[in-house]
């Protein structure tokens, strides 16, 4: 199809397939992919409204056996500097978070295969029974990962862990869901269709979860697509994606030589899933992978949120990447990009 046939579909809010996103991403114009994203945007978020929620990326471990080809941040089992959070530093990591304003962490580690299941559960309770805070945490590998260990099912898992005091479950693992790519850049990690079984049992048993991409290593275009597509099928299936959150791959101390992705490449791929992803009702800018200015910029390019504070992030830093953007700082960007600034809860809800 030409592309002026498919800039029409997508004016008339009809559905484009594959083949046609492929196509736009190969062919359009960048300011026409921004024109037809924010379009898109102001459909689904007339209102003059950007979002961001206040939390911090607790790592609880960074013993993982999965050896990512793009992970600066594990250590085997073994190694000096591989550890597991002791509970006092947690408490004061989530007690920091809430006299800041916080009202969730995002909790995540490795494949640590000294860890069973039980920990997971006391980690979940000890938490609840002492914070009133949201616990974002979890990403489909870890779940993959605990049941292979416990000879469980994910849905008990899912079960155990949601009775535990998990609230939802971060799209982190995605990567690019296409195993010819997994396989490649990460082994020992679940397959695209575990990743999404996990996502599905999750939605089934009414958790909500959100969805990520990481491109820009050895990916090919119609793996990005392939992706896309993928989310898309599940949310039509479940529509228990709260938003969807690409970012470029950092390769700074990592075992992937390639050069970064530029800003014109991310701003293409973010406005390209605002088109694909008609049924995401949020789509997240990462300024921690681009930086403030190129994040500001994604707002004109479907991009209706600028994710979290982070109050404090490893993964991203370890791979040599550190913008810090506080409070403050992100309002400001909302502000003089021409919208409210509204800090909000996991579940999108406005907070305050």
């Amino acid at each position: 199809m030409e592309l002026s046939a498919i800039v029409q579909k997508i004016e008339n809010n009809q559905r484009i397939d594959a083949q046609e996103a492929l196509t736009l991403l190969d062919e359009a114009d960048l300011l026409l992919l921004a024109d037809l994203a924010d379009s898109r945007r102001k459909v689904c978020h007339p209102e003059p409204v950007v979002t961001y929620v206040s939390d911090r990326n607790i790592n609880y471990t960074n013993i993982c056996i999965s050896g990512c080809r793009f992970c600066a941040y594990f250590r085997p089992p073994g190694h000096a500097e591989g550890y597991v959070l002791e509970k006092a530093v947690l408490d004061r990591k989530i007690d920091e978070t809430l006299a800041l304003g916080g009202t969730q962490i995002l909790l995540q580690g490795g494949l640590n295969p000294d860890l069973d299941l039980s920990y997971y559960v006391d980690l979940l309770e000890h938490i609840k029974t002492n914070f009133d805070v949201h616990i974002h945490g979890f990403s489909p590998p870890e779940i993959v990962f605990i049941s292979e260990q416990s000879g469980l099912s994910i849905q008990s898992v899912l079960e155990k862990l949601k009775s535990a005091g998990l609230d939802t479950i971060p799209g982190g693992g995605a990567e690019i869901l296409a195993d010819e790519i997994r396989g490649q850049i990460s082994p020992n990690k679940c397959s695209a269709f575990e990743w999404l079984g996990v996502m599905r049992t999750a939605h089934w048993l009414g958790i909500r979860t959100t969805a990520t991409m990481m491109f820009g290593h050895i990916e090919k275009k119609q793996h990005i697509i392939q992706h896309l597509m993928r989310l898309r099928a599940l949310q039509t299936e479940t529509g228990g994606f709260t938003a969807f959150i690409p970012w470029t791959f950092q390769p700074a101390n990592t075992r992937i030589n390639v050069s970064p992705k530029t800003a014109v490449e991310y701003l293409r791929v973010l406005a390209l899933s605002r088109l694909v992803l008609d049924n995401f009702e949020n789509i997240q800018a990462s300024w921690v992978t681009q930086g403030d200015k190129i994040a500001q910029l994604a707002l004109a390019f479907g991009a209706n949120d600028l994710g979290s504070t982070m109050i404090e992030e490893n993964v991203v830093a370890a791979a040599g990447v550190e913008f810090r953007l506080p409070k403050a700082e992100i309002i400001r960007l909302i502000e003089n990009a021409g919208y409210s600034a509204i800090q909000r809860d996991c579940y999108y809800h406005a907070v305050n």
